[in-house]
């Protein structure tokens, strides 16, 4: 008799969490799966999470694409891994790309490792791909620390290819540490090649922008140790008169801060796709 009730009450603890399973299955139609992308440039498979809100299933609709970007050390399971990205791909109706951009790569095209040219592969590769083979019609691009800079790096080198673009706590300025992050080994040491550490930064790019750019975010938090050079690119683009929309919050460089912001940073991106006037 005592078995037969522990039976029973594991089959129905079973058939709740089933339930519970079937529920969030219903609130958010959405899917998201693995895949590889062959970069003949770097001559290696490069992972991505494809993130697809449930709007799609609708095959004659077309949907705009967000690539959302790691930070230093990361990898393309870091935003997924701190928060439910299939929920916001419906919520949004957008698709969410996640795709690895190596540990340090800071997303650009080293002059010293042929295997890191992160910049060719996104540009070349990267987009191509997912134009290729899913429906999308706009296209944006964020992401935090070193993704931000990847994020304001590439929109800036190729504004044909994106409608809007924002980052988190972005480390705009490479040479705020010389030092740090592997950046010399991605760029060389600064003490021999100082010209493409100041090339390569995003602040030192803002006369690239010409008048017609797309909608900018920048957001960083009052404690963040990347403060500063975000209010430097802020001045910098007050100064060319390139609108753009500056935020500082409470909050520092981390996980907690992040996801806090990536809904203000998604409605930014689905204002810009809807043609809001937002900057």
């Amino acid at each position: 008799m005592e078995r037969n009730l522990i039976c029973k009450i594991r089959v129905s603890m079973k058939n709740l969490f089933m339930m519970i399973l079937l529920v969030f299955c219903q609130l958010w139609g959405g899917k998201a799966k693995t895949v590889e992308i062959f970069s003949t440039t770097m001559k290696k498979n490069i992972p991505a999470l494809i993130v697809l809100p449930d709007s799609y299933s609708n095959e004659n609709l077309s949907i705009p694409v967000l690539l959302l970007l790691h930070g230093y050390g990361g990898d393309y399971k870091n935003w997924s891994n701190h928060t439910n990205l299939v929920k916001r791909a419906d919520d949004f109706r957008m698709m969410i790309v996640c795709p690895d951009g190596s540990p340090n790569s800071w997303y650009l095209d080293s002059p010293m490792e042929p295997e890191s040219q992160y910049k060719t592969f996104f540009i070349n590769e990267l987009i191509p791909w997912i134009k290729k083979n899913y429906r999308t019609n706009q296209m944006g691009i964020t992401g935090l620390s070193m993704g931000g800079h990847g994020a304001f790096y590439l929109a800036i080198r190729h504004p044909e290819l994106f409608d809007a673009v924002s980052g988190m706590s972005s480390g705009v300025d490479l040479t705020f540490s010389t030092v740090k992050w592997e950046l010399a080994k991605i760029l060389g040491p600064f003490e021999l090649y100082p010209n493409r550490w100041y090339d390569h930064s995003v602040v030192n790019m803002v006369n690239l922008i010409q008048d017609g750019f797309m909608p900018i975010l920048i957001d960083c938090g009052y404690d963040d140790f990347f403060i500063d050079i975000n209010r430097t690119l802020h001045n910098r683009l007050i100064e060319k008169n390139v609108p753009h929309t500056y935020i500082e919050k409470p909050g520092g460089h981390s996980w907690v801060y992040w996801i806090k912001s990536l809904d203000e940073h998604l409605r930014f991106f689905e204002n810009a796709f809807n043609g809001s006037n937002i900057n």
